[in-house]
């Protein structure tokens, strides 16, 4: 190759390099604190940006209390209904909704709706005194979990602001819950109780009711996790050993084992991308800890701490990984933040490639091959 050609090569890869530190894209741990003098917080969902992450942390009264964190604002403390406690377990896309459970003045945890406007909006239960929403759709208008009837069974619940909380029903026992909602709200999951007792995962639709989706081998499954379009479930289930592990749902596949970590033999599945490619989780690793997990059906399951190891080498550790962002570049959960001695939770940064960078790479070959070609 000539002189000109290589200097023109270098060049491009110049520019590549300056596009990708001007854009800022760099993988990186983001470790959210806790809530003043508090000692404990936990990150269960994300937006779709990574801007926003809910979940709860101790504050400095030990009592749980559910949080919005953003980088600008630091963790907010959402407060509750009149009680002492609450989490927060679901955001919308824009991070503008947030749900959960919070306490009322009776003491009685009651599923809620936050948004910066209205407050913490209680969302009543289904007969009984507590409920809990466990998810929220993209748009924040479908709102899933579990609530009281008038029996004093949890069943799962799919509420509106038009038609209120609805009753999603069971497998034929007593209880069910209501863990994960497709980004239109049209596909809910959970866990559900059969005719003989076991809770077993679930997918429902207002067309087809609840669908049980069987397990491993074993008796026992719950559902957490659901792709945009509801296509794709995710969960845990015991094989016929008896062991938990990590499942992924189709319906031409039905109940795929996405295995363990090497050397142990539990696995649980907790969120998944969009598109239903990425699964995120927590599972034991060879020693029995506990350490969040990705899988992808190219990379199988890996260990974040393994894969991010350079982000960690002040002796930090992610335990769980609780929810993934639509795109897959954000994942959230809790860990051991060995700065600060306390188990925090987590915002990981990715950074997959981006595609705009991947065909600008082809383009760049393509036209150093054009120019060995014209001389």
């Amino acid at each position: 190759m000539c002189y000109t050609q290589n200097r023109f090569k270098a060049l491009l890869s110049a520019c590549v390099l300056s596009l990708i530190a001007t854009a800022g894209w760099s993988q990186s741990i983001t470790w959210l604190g806790v809530l003043p003098d508090g000692v404990y917080s936990y990150a269960y969902a994300v937006s779709a940006d990574g801007a926003v992450v809910v979940g709860w942390a101790r504050n400095a009264a030990g009592q749980w209390r559910a949080f919005r964190w953003t980088a600008s604002g630091g963790m907010q403390d959402l407060g509750t209904l009149g009680g002492s406690e609450s989490v927060a377990y679901g955001v919308s896309a824009d991070g503008a909704v947030v749900v959960g459970s919070a306490e009322n003045a009776a003491g009685r945890g009651r599923a809620f709706r936050w948004t910066a406007s209205g407050g913490m909006q209680d969302l009543g239960t289904l007969g009984g005194y507590r409920s809990a929403a466990l998810d929220v759709s993209a748009d924040g208008a479908v709102v899933v979990g579990v609530a009281d009837n008038a029996a004093g069974r949890g069943r799962a619940f799919r509420w509106t602001a038009s038609g209120g909380m609805q009753d999603l029903g069971t497998l034929g026992g007593r209880e069910s819950e209501a863990w994960g909602v497709s980004a239109d709200g049209a596909v809910v999951v959970g866990v559900a109780d059969n005719a003989a007792g076991r809770g077993r995962a679930f997918r429902w639709t207002a067309s087809g009711g609840m669908q049980d989706l069987g397990t491993l081998g074993g008796d026992e499954s719950e559902a957490w996790g659901v792709s945009a379009d509801g296509a794709v479930v995710v969960g845990y289930a015991r094989n016929a050993a008896g062991q938990w592990r990590a499942f992924r749902w189709t319906a031409a596949g039905g109940m795929q084992d996405l295995g363990t970590l090497p050397g142990y033999d539990r696995s649980f599945a907790l969120d998944v991308s969009a598109d239903g490619v990425v699964v995120v989780g927590v599972a034991d690793n060879a020693a029995g800890q506990r350490r969040a997990f990705r899988w992808t059906a190219a990379g199988g399951m890996e260990d974040l701490n393994t894969t991010y190891a350079s982000l960690l080498t002040n002796g930090s550790v992610l335990i769980e990984a609780r929810a993934i962002s639509p795109d897959g570049r954000y994942i959230v959960g809790s860990g051991y933040n060995a700065a600060t001695g306390r188990y925090e939770a987590f915002l990981l940064d990715t950074v997959p490639e981006p595609a705009s960078l991947l065909a600008l790479g082809a383009g760049l070959a393509g036209l150093v091959g054009l120019r060995r070609r014209k001389r």
